[in-house]
């Protein structure tokens, strides 16, 4: 079985991991794709691809001939922005026999945009971070509040606002297209959440965000709680999430709030993989016709990871071409 992981740029514990998942559930290779030739995960898999551009119209027809080529099984799509690409071409993909770990179009579709998000968590039951943006005069909310972009990622133009005033002047930067919510001072905590292609969830390992940076957690520690995984689970279910999610939430012990999904391995997702919940290892049994029963608590407890970047060193005339 051979497994392509395209953006893959720094993700190298992804593909250490699938690597290692691969040797000792009957073999294959791990192919690491990005249109960078700088992408570190290029030269620790099996092997690196220099991909094209996802947003050429020829994308998806020259990446099935390099899935024909290289015999892929399994493609792992890692960037937010060509999640939808490839769920939409999902039938494609397989009538040449790779299986995409992709989320539906409109579960992707929900999570990507906080609006529909928010709508979707509102309607079915869901607790968020109260929001306000139908309020007519923001001079009378109670601050601090928290504003963040409708589409956005890696915590960028996100921002605690303590007054009005500094309210105003952000909302004329950044032109309105902003979701204002009350600004939550609880624990927040990411979740790892595994489904099958049916849809069942498998694990969910919530872990706390300790020290993060640009959005993704350097130290990160895993939390065993009942009601973070029991709400994740039913949220989960309600979107048809499928194959490794990474949800986030608040949680002050007894309440949980969702804050935003993202249909697709985090950066930090490792943690949970070494700490029981291995998504490369159980994608690959999958594919090889195993039933996975859910083992939502099946993982270690108050298990730390502390992450550091690591070198890569060669010659210049041994980058990708």
């Amino acid at each position: 079985m051979n497994v392509l992981i395209t953006s893959a740029s720094r993700k190298v514990g992804l593909v250490k991991t699938f690597k290692k998942a691969l040797q000792e559930n009957g073999g294959g290779k791990v192919f690491a794709g990005d249109i960078n030739p700088q992408s570190p995960s290029l030269y620790i898999a099996d092997e690196g691809l220099i991909l094209p551009r996802s947003d050429k119209d020829s994308f998806i027809d020259e990446l099935m001939e390099i899935c024909k080529k290289y015999e892929i099984t399994l493609l792992i799509p890692t960037r937010d922005e060509e999640l939808s690409l490839f769920s939409k071409n999902v039938d494609k993909f397989s009538s040449i026999g790779t299986k995409i770990m992709v989320s539906p179009t409109e579960s992707i579709d929900i999570c990507q945009n906080k609006d529909s998000f928010i709508e979707f968590c509102n309607s079915n039951g869901f607790n968020i971070p109260k929001t306000y943006n139908d309020v007519e005069d923001y001079s009378k909310l109670k601050y601090p509040v928290f504003i963040k972009p409708k589409i956005g990622k890696s915590g960028l133009n996100t921002f605690k606002v303590d007054s009005f005033e500094e309210l105003d002047f952000i909302l004329k930067l950044l032109d309105d297209d902003v979701i204002i919510q009350e600004f939550v001072d609880w624990k927040e905590y990411t979740i790892d959440l595994f489904a099958d292609f049916e849809g069942n969830v498998i694990s969910a390992v919530p872990r706390e965000r300790i020290n993060v940076l640009g959005g993704e957690s350097f130290t990160t520690k895993t939390f065993k709680n009942e009601k973070i995984i029991t709400e994740s689970v039913k949220l989960a279910e309600s979107l048809n999430l499928m194959g490794h999610n990474t949800l986030q939430c608040f949680f002050n012990g007894e309440d949980v709030k969702f804050i935003e999904i993202n249909p697709r391995f985090g950066g930090a997702a490792i943690t949970s993989f070494a700490a029981g919940a291995n998504s490369p290892e159980n994608l690959i049994k999958l594919l090889n016709g195993e039933t996975l029963e859910p083992s939502l608590f099946d993982f270690k407890d108050n298990f730390i990871a502390l992450r550091f970047v690591e070198e890569i060193f060669m010659e210049e005339k041994d980058l990708k071409q």
